[in-house]
């Protein structure tokens, strides 16, 4: 009997529910680099860097010493809160760009949430170990099941806790979106606060962190698409074979 989801050798779930993600991902990941190209050449007026415009961002919150550091690559930008430092890739470190500016607040923002003990950045933080765990363990658990398919319930119970640990994934990318969201929202908000760019150079810093939000939707979206999948080829094979 096959699994659902094949017939004659071909997967339509995949075709039906994960290609489709696949590539809105694809755009949107497209779509980032060449926003971020775009507004990386509209400079600020005020000349002021990224880096000064996160540490305004940081002030305005009242969170101090946090440092910042230059790392190689592109849109490789993240804050560490393990040692409570900003780190800014080659494209935004030292730039006076709308861009780069939008991308060193936002991960101000990260900071200050971090410094406010905002709930789901921290949820995140402490579901990121179970995670990875899960997310490593989840495909070899399935393949076991299905390599040992001929003992029974022993096999579903592989499969089924091998799809328990892929939703992990999901999780973790739902708890990210607010997350995200937020650290934007509070950029954009101390930015114009505190009035770091004229409201034309704002447009250009919004739209790069929409256009970063877009790749964290997608995201959701592929994992999302993937559990179904995975529901739809062995959720009913093993109430199939006790009936």
């Amino acid at each position: 009997m096959p699994y659902y989801g094949y017939y004659y050798g071909f997967d339509w779930t995949y075709l039906v529910l994960v290609l489709p993600c696949l590539l809105v991902a694809l755009w949107a990941s497209h779509n980032v680099k060449a926003t971020y190209r775009r507004y990386s050449k509209q400079l600020s007026a005020r000349r002021i860097t990224a880096e000064q415009a996160a540490q305004r961002v940081l002030s305005s919150a009242g969170v101090y010493g946090v440092r910042f550091e230059h790392i190689s690559g592109s849109l490789t930008d993240h804050y560490d809160p393990k040692t409570n430092v900003i780190r800014l890739s080659d494209d935004v470190y030292g730039s006076t760009s709308t861009a780069a500016i939008g991308v060193a607040c936002h991960e101000a923002g990260h900071a200050v949430q971090y410094a406010q003990s905002y709930a789901p950045i921290k949820l995140r933080a402490a579901i990121i170990p179970v995670t990875n765990i899960g997310s490593k363990l989840a495909m070899p658990l399935i393949l076991l099941g299905v390599l040992f398919s001929s003992f029974g319930s022993f096999s579903y119970t592989l499969i089924y806790v091998g799809v328990a640990c892929f939703s992990l994934s999901l999780i973790f990318q739902l708890v990210t979106l607010p997350v995200e969201f937020n650290a934007s929202r509070r950029a954009l908000r101390a930015i114009e606060d505190g009035d770091l760019l004229t409201q034309e150079e704002l447009k250009g810093a919004r739209k790069t962190l929409r256009a970063a939000a877009l790749t964290y939707v997608a995201a959701t979206a592929v994992a999302l698409a993937q559990l179904l999948r995975l529901l739809m080829l062995f959720g009913g094979r093993g109430r199939n074979r006790r009936n």
